[in-house]
């Protein structure tokens, strides 16, 4: 649930409650009990015919302005009535607390009720869960500040600080999330964005390239090239430390995203240049498949081309690059010297292309 519909759903439940504050002040406690409690059941028959849907939140803070007002009034003591916006809070922080700091997300699971069949990634749900952090801190401030005011406080202070004070911390709230989706929004206009695809490769949208390194529900494509000379020796390059995913490691020769309005053919020819120095003249199509890691899904497009060098790795783009044997690859299988995905390209160039006499393909 996005935070203006989040606001949208919690905002009548705390309504019964502010009208009887305002009734409180010009007709006094039993009269702005009465009026607190129409109001309460008349939005409940409100919403149940607009929405047909029975809102609990208003229920329960209707039926609890009856239990500590009648406690308020049976014991002539308003310290009762006083805490009762605190026990609604107290309740609110519990479920807000159990959806941030376990398993068992309420508040999404109700997002989810309210937001019909909207589909909600791993990304989404992080930032839900950091909204939902600092509304936990702001409500549990704002709990303790009704209770220590409800006992030595006035009660026009207690008036404030019970309604004008949430919709205050409410706006300051709204305000700081609003300055974080601005700069998130001026981050993620100024990096590279790359297509979303499904696994025939149809484009369906497009993301910045940090989101789908940190999400598996978006697949995009990329391209492998292997370079492989007259020897069945073949080109692998090292990943330089600075790079998002498995730095370090030995990678196919060429890989790389395809950038939005760019073609597979047209992604790879300018990954080839970047990474080996070459223009690409001949490459044929190897391979195609969805590969997912623990961080990304992968739509690879890979090729093949026999070239004896020399290659001219960028040292931008790569920390170095070699031609491997065969035989030294399979030694190091497993060892964590090479990328996953490499190792999964490697079998399959195995079993069409390494052990064979002649390749099956042309030069």
């Amino acid at each position: 649930m996005n935070r203006k519909n989040l606001f949208k759903k919690l905002l009548p439940g705390f309504l019964p409650l502010f009208v009887f504050i305002a009734a409180d002040e010009i007709w006094g406690t039993k009269t702005g009990l009465i009026v607190a409690i129409v109001f309460g059941v008349g939005q409940l028959i409100f919403i149940y015919f607009k929405e047909k849907r029975l809102d609990r939140f208003t229920l329960l803070d209707t039926a609890l302005i009856v239990v500590m007002g009648g406690i308020s009034l049976s014991f002539n003591n308003d310290i009762f009535f006083k805490l009762k916006p605190a026990l609604i809070e107290i309740i609110l922080c519990l479920i807000l607390g159990i959806s941030v700091f376990t398993p068992a997300n309420i508040m999404f699971a109700m997002s989810k009720r309210y937001m019909g069949d909207m589909q909600f990634n791993r990304s989404q749900e992080k930032l839900m869960k950091q909204s939902l952090l600092l509304m936990f801190i702001i409500f549990s401030a704002h709990t303790a500040l009704v209770i220590y005011s409800a006992f030595y406080m006035s009660k026009e202070a207690w008036a404030f600080i019970s309604g004008g004070l949430f919709y205050i911390l409410f706006g300051v709230y709204a305000l700081i999330e609003f300055i974080r989706a601005k700069i998130k929004k001026k981050r993620l206009l100024s990096e590279e964005w790359v297509p979303l695809v499904d696994e025939k490769g149809k484009i369906i949208g497009q993301a910045p390239r940090s989101e789908v390194h940190k999400n598996k529900d978006l697949l995009h494509p990329v391209v492998h090239l292997h370079v492989i000379n007259n020897k069945k020796e073949i080109y692998l390059q090292k990943r330089p430390m600075f790079k998002d995913t498995q730095p370090g490691k030995w990678d196919t020769a060429v890989g790389g995203h395809v950038s939005i309005n760019e073609t597979i053919e047209q992604a790879l020819t300018r990954e080839v240049k970047e990474e080996i120095g070459i223009e690409l003249t001949n490459a044929n199509t190897f391979a195609q498949y969805v590969w997912k890691s623990d961080v990304e899904s992968e739509l690879v497009f890979s090729f093949i081309t026999f070239n004896d060098g020399p290659l001219f790795p960028d040292k931008k783009e790569v920390d170095e690059g070699k031609f491997w044997t065969v035989n030294e690859i399979k030694k190091n299988i497993g060892k964590g010297i090479y990328t996953p995905n490499f190792e999964n390209e490697f079998e399959m160039l195995l079993k069409k292309i390494l052990n064979k006499k002649s390749p099956q393909i042309h030069r």
